[in-house]
C-alpha cells in the first residue's frame, strides 16, 4: 500500500491530535460495551490502523464509536460476559465488511433513506445516554437499555450526589471548553484530565482499577452451537451499522476535503481492521465522525494520519495505563452523554415540523425500534416502509398522469389523426418506469377511462423506460379486456427492454397492431375505423397496405 508523504507535517499533527481526542472516547466506550477500557484501547489501535492503511477515505480516523458499542453491549449482556464469543462476533463482522466490499455494497449502503439515518442514529445517541444515568448517579445498572431504564428509580433514590456532580463538572467542560484552548487540548481530553484530578479530592467514588499493560493475546474464534445463531446476528448487524457509520463518515470527510472516496475499498479497509481487532482483543470500530474532523482541521489528509493516530493510542497501552486506572465511571459517563448528545440529529429534529409528515413520523418509528427493539429491525422497517411509500408516490404520479390524458396532442399530425377517428381511438400515454406500485391500479383505471363508443386502444410507451413483470401483467389483463369488449389493441414507443418483457410475458401476440412511433399507430387506427386492410410496419416506421 502506497503512503503519501507530501503532507507529512500536517498528517503529523492531525494524527497526534486525533489520537489525544481518541483515547477518552476508546476508554469510554470500551467500558460502556463491558469490555473493559483496554478492550476500547485495543480495537481504536486495531480499527485505526488498518482501516486507515486498507481503506478508502484517506483522512479519515476510525475507531470505536456509539452504534457499535451499543451493538456489543446488549451482547455482552446476552453472553453473559463471554468474552471468546464477543471477539468471534467482531471478526465475523470484520469479514462480513470485507465480503459487502468485494461485493460492491458500499454504494447501495449509501441509499438508506435520510429519516432511517436520523432515527436509528437519534436511538442509538438515546441509548447511550440511558445507559449512562445510572453511572452518573453513582450505580452500576444492569445491561441492556431495558435493564438500565428499570433500574433508573432504585438509582434515583439512591443517589450518589458525588458521582453525580462529578459527571456534571466533566460533562460541563465538554461543552464549554474555550475554543482557543481547544487548539492545543481537546475539550474531551480536558474533561478527562479535570474531572479524575477532581475525583483525587473526594472519596467513594468508583474509578476503572488496574488496566493491564502490553501486548494484547490472540483470541482465535470459536463456536458454541448454543449460541451460534445470536453471534451470527450481531456480527451481520455490527458489519452493517459499521459499514453506513463509516460511509456516512467518509461523506462527511468527501465535503470537508473536497475529494471522493471509495466505498467499497472503504469497507475493505474497515473489514479488515475489525478482524484484526477481534483477533487481540479489541472492539469494533467505525469511521467516527467527530475524529475524523478533528484530524482534518489539524491538517490530517493522507491515510499516515490515521496510522499516526493509532499508533499514539499504542503509545499509551504500552506506558501510560497506570495513569488510566484512576480515572472514574462518572468521568467516563459525562464524556460518553456528550458523545450522545452529539449523535442524536438536533438539525432535523428541529425542522422536521417543516418538512412532509410521513417522513417525520418514520424517524421516529425508527427511533422508537432502535430504543426498544433492536437495531437490526429498526432499520430493516425503515428500508422497507420507506421504499413501499417510495414507489406508492411515483405509482400514484403514474396513474395521476394517466388520468389527466386529453383526446388530443400537440403535433398537428397526430391530432388532425384523433379528429379522423371522430372519439373512436382512445390513446393512453405511460410515463416514467412501470413497476409493481402503478400495477395493481393500471389497468383499473384505463377500463374507467376509455370511451364508450372506442374501436381501437393505443398503448404508447414512448415515455417508459423499463417495465416489471408486475406491470407487463398489468398490461395483459388491459389486452384481454380489450379484446373481450371486441375492441383493437395497437401499442407503439416499445424499446427493446420494454418489449423484450412483454414478450417474455404476453407472448407476441398481445397486440393487433405495433409501431415505433404514435403518429404511425394513430394512421394505422383511423385505417382500420374506415375498413381498410390491416397494416404492418416498414423499416423506416411508415404504415404500408398489405
Amino acid at each position: 500500500m502506497k503512503i503519501d508523504f507530501s503532507n507529512l507535517r500536517g498528517d503529523v499533527t492531525g494524527g497526534i491530535t486525533a489520537g489525544i481526542v481518541a483515547l477518552p472516547l476508546a476508554l469510554a466506550l470500551g467500558v460502556a460495551s463491558g469490555l473493559g477500557p483496554l478492550a476500547g484501547l485495543y480495537g481504536a489501535i486495531a480499527v485505526g490502523f488498518f482501516a486507515a492503511l486498507f481503506g478508502g477515505t484517506p483522512s479519515q480516523i476510525s475507531g470505536p464509536t456509539g452504534p457499535m458499542i451499543v451493538v456489543l453491549a446488549g451482547l455482552f449482556a446476552s453472553l453473559s460476559g463471554n468474552v471468546e464469543l464477543i471477539f468471534t462476533a467482531v471478526i465475523l463482522a470484520g469479514i462480513l465488511q470485507v465480503i459487502f466490499g468485494v461485493l460492491g455494497v458500499g454504494q447501495y449502503i449509501r441509499l438508506v433513506p435520510y429519516p432511517v439515518i436520523s432515527g436509528f442514529m437519534t436511538g442509538i445517541g438515546a441509548i447511550i445516554i440511558i445507559l449512562q444515568f445510572g453511572r452518573l448517579l453513582g450505580h452500576e445498572p444492569p445491561g441492556g437499555t431495558l435493564g438500565a431504564l428499570s433500574y433508573l428509580p432504585h438509582a434515583i433514590a439512591n443517589i450518589n450526589f458525588v458521582t453525580l456532580a462529578l459527571g456534571g463538572l466533566t460533562l460541563a467542560i465538554a461543552y464549554y471548553w474555550p475554543a482557543k484552548l481547544g487548539k492545543y487540548m481537546p475539550s474531551a481530553l480536558a474533561a478527562l484530565i479535570i474531572g479524575t484530578l477532581v475525583s483525587f479530592a473526594v472519596t467513594s467514588v468508583p474509578v476503572l482499577g488496574a488496566i493491564p499493560s502490553g501486548l494484547p493475546s490472540l483470541h482465535l474464534p470459536v463456536f458454541e452451537q448454543s449460541h451460534f445463531w445470536l453471534v451470527l446476528e450481531a456480527a451481520f448487524i455490527l458489519a452493517v451499522l459499521g459499514a453506513i457509520d463509516s460511509l456516512l463518515t467518509s461523506l462527511v470527510a468527501d465535503n470537508m476535503t473536497r475529494t471522493r472516496h471509495e466505498s467499497n475499498k472503504e469497507l475493505i479497509g474497515q473489514g479488515i481492521g475489525n478482524t484484526v481487532a477481534g483477533l487481540f482483543g479489541g472492539i469494533a470500530g467505525a469511521g467516527a465522525t467527530m475524529r475524523t474532523v478533528v484530524n482534518i482541521r489539524s491538517g490530517g489528509k493522507t491515510r499516515l494520519s490515521g496510522m499516526i493516530h493509532a499508533l499514539v493510542l499504542l503509545a499509551v497501552v504500552l506506558g501510560l495505563s497506570p495513569l488510566a486506572a484512576n480515572i472514574p465511571h462518572a468521568v467516563l459517563a459525562g464524556i460518553l452523554v456528550k458523545v450522545g448528545l452529539d449523535i442524536i440529529d438536533w438539525r432535523y429534529i428541529k425542522r422536521a415540523h417543516n418538512g412532509p409528515r410521513w417522513d417525520f413520523a418514520l424517524m421516529l418509528l425508527v427511533l422508537g425500534l432502535t430504543v426498544f427493539v433492536d437495531l437490526i429491525t429498526a432499520v430493516g422497517v425503515g428500508v422497507v416502509l420507506a421504499a413501499l411509500a417510495y414507489v406508492r408516490q411515483i405509482a400514484q404520479i403514474q396513474i395521476e398522469q394517466l388520468r389527466a390524458i386529453p383526446q388530443m396532442s400537440n403535433d398537428p399530425q397526430e391530432q388532425a389523426l384523433l379528429e379522423q377517428g371522430h372519439g373512436k381511438v382512445n390513446v393512453f400515454n405511460f410515463s416514467g418506469p412501470l413497476s409493481f406500485g402503478a400495477a395493481a391500479d393500471l389497468g383499473h383505471h384505463v377500463r374507467q377511462q376509455v370511451e364508450p363508443g372506442s374501436e381501437v386502444l393505443i398503448l404508447d410507451f414512448s415515455r417508459v423506460p423499463a417495465m416489471d413483470v408486475s406491470a407487463a401483467m398489468a398490461v395483459d389483463t388491459i389486452a384481454s379486456d380489450t379484446r373481450a369488449a371486441g375492441k383493437l389493441l395497437y401499442i407503439c414507443g416499445m424499446n427493446e427492454e420494454v418489449k423484450e418483457v412483454l414478450i417474455a410475458i404476453n407472448g407476441s401476440t398481445l397486440a393487433d397492431f405495433e409501431s415505433d412511433t404514435l403518429l404511425v399507430a394513430l394512421a394505422a387506427a383511423v385505417k382500420a375505423i374506415d375498413g381498410q386492410p390491416t397494416l404492418k410496419i416498414t423499416e423506416n416506421s411508415q404504415p404500408i397496405v398489405n
